[in-house]
């Protein structure tokens, strides 16, 4: 199979926030304690964090961390995680039916979050409590002292503020799981007054408003119209969430689904635009993809097994073990994060740690990569820059969320800075590599390339503990350049990236 790809430096979408690449921590599962946090093990550092998972995450090159939920944060009460350990309570988390202990609260993590190099991107809980518990938690982490809160936190350790810029107005507020799910009205009237309350505090705070928890919500879009005409004007981004599934083993039907992806950001642009124009408002909202990933490995017993556990601390629960073929699906989210980078300015793998993750460990013993780590640590590391607007001519084949899906996914960044052309490219035929021909239209001359390929002849093959190396990248030869042009041959079913030397 071919493929004729043309880019132009001229062919640009937007500048890419470094952002896109964020994550998330939820105390969910083990993703807390026993995976960032764990004072026995023997890589453990003073304040209890495991530095193998430090490193591991150093290595990922994440810019922001979403924190501390997800569903868990609408039942939190922000206080229960600061002051002296031993003094801390136990807590039913009605979201995952467990005990939460709060050794770990936003001091704890914050430090964390200085070590693994990334910055702290904070939830409030809009669902049981509200605008009051929010504004003393800003209080708390960003008032440099001389007030209650400020000087409560100067009292437990932390003389500076953290000074942390972004915060989410809650945690899928259209949800019916949701602990205070509210209506589209309640919630944006909600959001819009403590948007209010935080900036009569900091007007520069960046805030994040509940978009739809997916685009199979039955209030889907009407929701986004409903909260953002009543918070258009107090909110920088509304957020999005979707994960992805295959639990009918179809591999061509789940490599399309980022063609529902993205619709779905197209769709909720289109709101936004509607909005804006309605309300005659200067400013922009973009939008916060705050959690995405796979996930369906492990869901459905793992929701089952809840009913029955009690109330266990940190247990065990959706631990998908992660596989080739989710490379692929990973690697075409993030191309698609990349080529809509003009309206997707931050985004959120979910999660970090053991929970859906990219990173596993082992109580006590070694933390390792999934499969999944290589793909989003290649395009938070190497795309970064401008994103490039690509023709592509390739065939295309039709599945039940899009028709004329491409088999050639490929999406592209320049770094000016660096001076370099970056590609990443899936081949979504399970069984005809694809020969690309690119024209590369006025970058200046190309020295030289480099590919890496993900590739493996089991689409179910996995990384474990005992064998964590089973899948990884490659560097492999044949990728040429002929003046402007570069020829290269990915494989069937396999995630390319290709770099250009200017």
């Amino acid at each position: 199979m071919r493929a004729r790809v043309t880019t132009h430096a001229r062919f640009a979408i937007a500048e890419i926030d470094k952002r896109v690449y964020g994550s998330f921590l939820e105390h969910l599962g083990r993703a807390v304690y026993t995976g960032i946090y764990e004072p026995g093990h023997p890589t453990a550092d003073k304040n209890g964090m495991r530095r193998d998972v430090i490193d591991l995450v150093r290595d990922l090159d994440t810019p922001v961390c979403r924190y501390p939920g997800g569903n868990f944060v609408s039942a939190y009460n922000w206080e229960d995680g600061i002051g002296p350990q031993s003094e801390r309570p136990t807590r039913l988390d009605l979201a995952w039916h467990t005990s939460e202990s709060n050794q770990v609260g936003i001091h704890e993590f914050a430090e964390w979050a200085k070590s693994a190099n990334t910055e702290m991107m904070l939830a409030v809980n809009l669902g049981s409590r509200g605008l009051d518990s929010a504004r003393n938690f800003v209080e708390y982490v960003n008032h440099p002292g001389g007030s209650y809160w400020s000087d409560l936190r100067k009292k437990n350790g932390r003389n500076d503020p953290w000074d942390v810029r972004l915060w989410c107005l809650g945690n899928e507020m259209d949800g019916p799981w949701q602990v205070g799910h509210k209506s589209a009205a309640e919630y944006g009237h909600l959001a819009n007054e403590t948007a209010k309350a935080m900036r009569a505090f900091d007007d520069k705070l960046e805030l994040i408003v509940c978009g739809s928890s997916h685009s199979e919500m039955p209030s889907f879009p009407q929701w986004e119209a409903t909260v953002l005409e009543q918070s258009y004007e107090q909110v920088d981004y509304i957020s999005l969430h979707m994960y992805f599934e295959n639990y009918e083993k179809n591999t061509a039907e789940y490599l399309a689904l980022s063609e529902k992806l993205d619709r779905y950001i197209g769709t909720v642009g289109g709101v936004i635009d509607y909005v804006k124009a309605k309300k005659r408002a200067k400013n922009d909202v973009k939008i916060s993809f705050d959690e995405w990933n796979v996930w369906y490995h492990e869901r459905k017993q793992d929701t089952e097994r809840m009913k029955e556990w009690g109330w266990p601390h940190a247990p065990a629960l959706l631990e998908d073990i992660y596989n080739f073929e989710d490379v692929l699906q990973v690697g075409c989210i993030l191309n698609t994060f990349i080529r809509r980078s003009d309206l997707v300015h931050i985004a959120c793998i979910a999660q970090l740690v053991n929970v859906i993750a990219p990173i596993m460990t082992a109580p006590g013993g070694a933390a390792w990569k999934q499969t999944i780590y290589y793909p989003f640590q290649f395009a938070s590391r190497h795309g970064r820059g401008t994103a490039l607007r690509l023709d592509v001519d390739c065939a295309t084949y039709n599945a039940d969320v899009a028709s004329n899906v491409s088999y050639l996914d490929i999406a592209g960044v320049h770094d000016a800075d660096a001076g370099t052309l970056t590609f990443f490219a899936i081949n979504r035929h399970g069984e005809e590599p694809i020969e690309i021909s690119m024209a590369l239209e006025g970058f200046g001359t190309a020295k030289s390339v480099e590919h890496t390929l993900i590739k493996h002849d089991d689409l179910d093959a996995k990384n474990t503990e005992d064998n964590p190396d089973n899948v990884k990248p490659e560097a492999v030869s044949g990728a040429r350049l002929d003046g402007n042009s570069l020829s290269v041959t990915v494989p069937a079913y396999s995630y390319s990236m290709i770099r250009i030397q200017l």
